[in-house]
């Protein structure tokens, strides 16, 4: 239970530096908490801590962020905890405050940091803490947006109303305008998601895991039916929002209508917390893609912040294979790759040191090499080295005259890689022979040797100079590096 209460104080008697004697001052909101926790005390900012802390484990938006305190040279201070970073469709870089509404989940998924069972610092705010907050970050030019997760606080449904009440009075009451991407919670009356998504950009349920088999295994209170359901309701809407907005100018309905989460809706997968393949991942994703119009699946590699007989003993994140299988997701959404393409039951996981695209190509090398001014434009956005825009690039230089290796280099062709797998003018310039092994040896050429490069130092390269016993007793070590450094 969380009551929210108001003080009011008066400062000492005893006057103190920078204040004054007997000034009345209001006193920081704060919370009384009562949870697995004990009873707390907390003000806005310890909140804003918290909550901040508990939302970077959500990856449904780019993120990136630091910490830079102010030298008193400068204007400003760079602070990590709720700001990250998205990126529009039109490459824009935006500042969202990503935050959760509350970590007090009723749920105990095993592999999740908020898990009630966890004993960690809990926080809550309320509708107008939290649109007051953004509203405040926006006016400061701290953010352009706002990323609201939740945990699942009493109940789904009274978890959603929390959510949909900021939003409402962020739209309505505060009448901002920017950029809003709000979590839908599985289980929540379809109704309350579909009044939150008229006041949002982007909405996302969050699937978590690949199949029904590990959600039972590490979330069982969770089910299939609860996030596939409003997943589902969120793309028919979309759907049917759009078909509206696309009848004619003088249909009512169109002056009348709200966009519904006009930007799309996301989910995220969990990788290694569940023995599932890449391929039955990139299956899940394709299917995603084609039954519920989602904009992007995101890859969160498992972090391990628990221990439990049901998780993977692993030290590290799988960091290379959520990159592998983000290098995947973008071949199926842009390259007209299909997932039984990339992997099959003979290579069910991607290859770690190749990436998906080349790693393709050596498995099918019999559909290579390809002429470069005959090759249409689906089977150009196949060859390593050539991407959506240099294809496009290539298809409209052929109009004008045949392409040559050089013409290629201006295109922007990644020559690089593409050598291998192109002739121009039926001539070959890959410099080796054309099989897997040896086109392989030469995409990885930085595994031939993998010496670390330093830089060099004169220091170490003529020690008998610069030791302390070199005789050169009246110029120390610090007036060298002090000369170098023009520090004199």
């Amino acid at each position: 239970m969380f009551d929210i209460l108001y003080f009011c104080g008066k400062i000492n008697e005893k006057k103190e530096v920078g204040e004054r004697k007997g000034r009345w001052t209001p006193l920081p909101l704060l919370i009384k908490a009562r949870g697995t926790c004990g009873e707390v005390y907390m003000n806005l900012l310890e909140k804003i801590q918290i909550l901040s802390a508990s939302a970077k484990y959500d990856v449904s938006c780019s993120s990136s962020g630091s910490m830079r305190k102010n030298t008193g040279n400068g204007i400003g201070n760079a602070y990590f905890a709720g700001i990250c970073h998205s990126w529009a469709d039109d490459g824009r870089c935006i500042s969202l405050l990503k935050i959760l509404f509350t970590n007090i989940c009723m749920y105990n998924c095993v592999y999740c940091i908020n898990r009630s069972s966890n004993d960690i610092p809990r926080a809550i705010f309320t509708p107008e803490e939290l649109a007051e907050l953004t509203i405040n970050f926006y006016r400061r030019n701290y953010i352009e947006g706002l990323f609201l997760s939740s945990a699942v606080y009493k109940s789904p449904d009274y978890t959603m109303e929390l959510l949909l009440e900021t939003v409402r009075k962020l739209r309505e009451d505060y009448h901002f305008n920017g950029y809003i991407h709000l979590k839908a919670i599985p289980g929540a009356d379809l109704n309350l998601i579909k009044a939150a998504g008229y006041y949002v950009d982007r909405m996302s349920v969050n699937i978590e895991l690949p199949t029904e088999k590990s959600l039972k295994l590490l979330a069982p209170q969770k089910s299939k039916t609860s996030i596939l359901v409003p997943m589902s309701f969120i793309g028919n809407q979309i759907i049917e929002n759009n078909q509206i907005t696309k009848k004619k100018e003088d249909n009512k309905l169109v002056k009348t209508s709200k966009p519904f989460v006009p930007a799309g809706q996301t989910t995220q997968l969990i990788i290694g917390a569940t023995p599932e393949s890449d391929r039955m991942i990139l299956k899940l994703s394709e299917s995603l893609y084609k039954h519920f119009k989602l904009k992007r699946v995101y890859y969160s590699a498992y972090i391990p912040v628990s221990q439990h007989p049901n998780l993977p003993a692993i030290s590290a994140p799988p960091l290379l294979r959520e990159h592998r299988l983000y290098q995947a997701d973008w071949l199926l959404r842009f390259y007209k790759f299909n997932a039984d393409e990339l992997l099959d039951d003979t290579h069910p996981y991607l290859d770690p040191v190749l990436d998906p695209k080349a790693d393709w190509a050596l498995r099918n090398l019999h559909l290579f090499p390809i002429e470069i001014n005959k090759a249409d434009y689906e089977m150009l956005l196949r060859v390593p080295g050539i991407g959506v825009r240099s294809a496009k690039r290539i298809i409209s230089a052929r109009r004008v005259g045949p392409l040559n290796y050089d013409t290629l280099k201006k295109i922007g062709v990644v020559l690089k890689r593409a050598k291998y797998f192109i002739t121009c003018q039926g001539k070959y310039y890959g410099d080796c022979h054309f099989n897997a092994i040896h086109i392989k040896q030469h995409l990885l050429p930085e595994t031939k040797d993998k010496k670390s490069h330093e830089q060099l130092s004169m220091f170490s390269m003529y020690p008998e100079i610069f030791s302390e016993d070199s005789g050169l007793q009246f110029i120390s070590m610090q007036d060298v590096k002090s000369v170098i450094a023009g520090e004199l």
